[in-house]
């Protein structure tokens, strides 16, 4: 009774200004809450209203035919589709053991300080280089030095429909590469901060029952993480959904659908970027319909994101 008579008497005692600040910052944060939520329902309502004429012409069909032919007005973007799927989640399954990796490189103490500081600050550097030279990298260097590995790929394993093709320039394996290299930054910081915030506890438990470090690596250090480990990773596949510039420049753009990941190939970026400068109406709106199909990609793997976190944190 005493500890709550002393806590009222504390609050009468509040200037009157502290309490037009304590409102006032509450409705700024409030207003912020409400733009960022205002902004993307507009962009929502936009893409929308935008595509609504692309909706009622071709409907589903739209989504499962990969017909992009301007002159006779039939547009299909199953191709995009398609490759925004496969050169995310191929990308994501390089970038995990990478990321993971290099996180656990910097955090644990398996070489001096001095060494896991520069690997720390190469992969923060990775992150500031800007999309377009990545992607002129990737069509002067990268794309002709690994071409030959990807013809052996296709000598060796091309009854197989991933490898079907000859490897003969840019491509979809390629941007696949590309892609990992771009999300890797995003996988190794998020992963290495959720590391270094296991209580040491645990660890020293384990160290104290006979775990050798591997095995506190694994079995303690990684599952208290995985909650971050996992939104970092989801994280990185919208990023590598939504990532236009360096793809548009090494994928091939072409609109022809093939199951091998060595032939050309289309994202939904990437059509956006190359299609959107000469469109027409109906063009225009099969743009915007296209632009409509990745943000709700998009929605869902945030909303996946949301869930899993979620749940990985009431488990471990």
């Amino acid at each position: 009774m005493k500890t709550e008579q002393k806590n009222k008497f504390s609050l009468k005692l509040r200037p009157s200004y502290e309490k037009w600040m304590d409102k006032g910052f509450k409705n700024i944060t409030t207003v912020m809450a409400a733009t960022v939520a205002a902004v993307l329902i507009t962009i929502l309502v936009v893409v929308f209203f935008e595509s609504r004429e692309a909706i009622n012409q071709y409907g589903i069909n739209f989504i499962v035919t990969s017909d992009w032919d301007p002159i006779n007005n039939k547009y299909g973007a199953f191709t995009a589709i398609y490759g925004t799927i496969v050169s995310s989640l191929a990308a994501l399954i390089i970038a995990i053991p990478l990321g993971l990796g290099t996180a656990i490189f910097i955090t644990e103490d398996f070489f001096p300080e001095k060494i896991r500081f520069v690997i720390g600050l190469m992969v923060e550097l990775l992150a500031a280089i800007p999309s377009v030279v990545l992607g002129l990298w990737a069509i002067f260097v990268m794309e002709p030095f690994i071409r030959p590995f990807f013809n052996i790929l296709h000598n060796y394993f091309g009854w197989l429909p991933l490898f079907s093709s000859e490897a003969v320039g840019p491509g979809l394996a390629p941007a696949i590469i590309i892609l990992s290299i771009m999300i890797l930054p995003i996988i190794t910081s998020i992963a290495r901060d959720s590391i270094e915030q296991v209580p040491s506890k645990l660890k020293e438990a384990a160290y104290g029952i006979g775990a050798t470090r591997w095995c506190a690596i694994i079995y303690i250090t990684i599952p208290a993480a995985i909650s971050g480990i996992t939104g970092g990773i989801l994280l990185a596949l919208g990023r590598a959904m939504g990532e236009t510039m360096a793809v548009t420049m090494i994928i091939g753009n072409s609109n022809q659908f093939s199951l091998s990941l060595f032939s050309p190939g289309y994202t939904i970026s990437s059509l956006l970027a190359n299609q959107f400068g000469e469109a027409d109406s109906i063009q225009v709106s099969s743009l915007m319909y296209a632009a409509l199909i990745l943000m709700i990609m998009t929605l869902i793997v945030n909303v996946m994101a949301q869930w899993l976190v979620k749940k990985l944190s009431l488990k471990y």
